[in-house]
């Protein structure tokens, strides 16, 4: 019988501070035997957004504690995990460094194989913990830093298809939810907003909707939306309105951008069965799951979602990824530094800044 393994993982990648111990099943999922996450909403709430002085010396306070709350919780100690993961990209430096010097740190002293972890692949095989997944699958990475369509390979291999060449797409919701002062954090404030207004009483811009393949752009719409913003004075219904007609635009953008994702998906992977998995924070969003349920349904291929609880940043994930990487040899020596970007797609190019080509 093949051992089944167990890691520690840990996030610090930006306001989560979040540890987790998680072990594989007979299922080829996992057990979560502990996730903890504890949230600075509070401490960054005043300012509309994450400050990173901020974050790191709340990530300081708490490391330990969570760590240590997590093994208590999982009732596994140190010597019987199998190995340590750590978010070591992309995020705030001053962040990564916490965690993954701590997740090195246990693991030294533990003497237990070290794996540092791309945040972005802890978020592409999230659905995992839950649901048996085969590779290759097409995969929309939507969170507060990304917004990519990428061809899961393997673990360790993706193939980008599309990205934003501004914005991503959680930015875009915390910028407009500060416009029209709906609160922080930006995402959840717009979707609960957005179900007291119009979707259709604003007309605002789709950029380059017909144009540069399934790539996406978010700064044309959120410079629509300060406009607007500026005009309404404040009147509670008009802003429920701007803030559904941005849900909206953004639906529609999606829509079709996601509909030439898996054209270009279907071209390039042979399958019997396409999967497309969302990902990343913004996946908790219900509308937009509703949105791209209509699509799964219009194209026929299937359509999968993490928990909720394992969209935003958390340590289960990280855990996660770790044994993937873990079981396919994929270690990482303890002189591992943080990466502040980190693509999954080293080969892509870099899309943003001006000076794009994009047909």
């Amino acid at each position: 019988m093949t051992k089944k393994i167990t890691f520690l993982g840990i996030e610090t990648s930006c306001d989560e501070t979040a540890a987790a111990v998680i072990k594989e099943n007979s299922r080829g999922t996992a057990d979560i035997l502990s996730n903890i996450v504890s949230s600075q909403i509070s401490e960054h709430k005043k300012f509309g957004g994450v400050v990173p002085e901020l974050a790191a010396r709340a990530h300081l306070e708490n490391i330990d504690y969570i760590v240590k709350k997590a093994l208590e919780k999982s009732k596994i100690n140190l010597s019987q995990i199998d190995g340590v993961a750590a978010t070591a990209g992309p995020g705030l430096t001053v962040c990564l460094t916490i965690g993954l010097n701590i997740g090195k740190s246990i693991a030294a002293f533990s003497e237990k194989p070290f794996v540092g972890v791309n945040h972005l692949e802890g978020h592409a095989l999230s659905p995992g913990l839950e649901t048996p997944i085969d590779f290759p699958y097409l995969l929309l990475l939507i969170s507060g830093g990304h917004t990519q369509y990428l061809i899961v390979k393997d673990v360790g291999k993706y193939e980008q298809l599309g990205t934003t060449i501004d914005d991503a797409l959680g930015e875009a919701f915390d910028k407009t939810s500060k416009m029209l002062n709906l609160g922080y954090p930006g995402g959840p404030c717009v979707e609960k907003f957005s179900k007291l207004g119009n979707k259709n009483f604003f007309k605002l811009p789709e950029p380059i909707i017909n144009k540069a393949g399934c790539n996406l752009s978010f700064a044309g719409l959120k410079t629509a939306v300060l406009r607007e913003s500026k005009k309404i004075n404040d009147n509670e219904k008009m802003k429920y309105n701007l803030a559904a007609s941005f849900q909206n635009t953004i639906n529609k953008i999606l829509y079709k951008k996601t509909k030439i994702a898996l054209e270009m998906f279907k071209k390039k992977v042979q399958v019997k069965e396409v999967k497309l998995i969302v990902a990343g924070g913004v996946a908790a969003n219900k509308s937009i799951r509703d949105n791209l349920n209509n699509l799964s349904k219009e194209m026929n291929f299937k359509v999968i979602y993490p928990n909720t609880e394992f969209c935003g940043d958390n340590a289960a994930m990280i855990a996660w990824a770790g044994i993937k990487r873990f079981k396919k040899d994929l270690f990482d020596d303890l002189d591992i530094s943080v990466k502040s970007r980190w693509p999954l797609d080293e080969t892509a190019p870099f899309m943003k800044g001006p000076g794009l080509r994009l047909g």
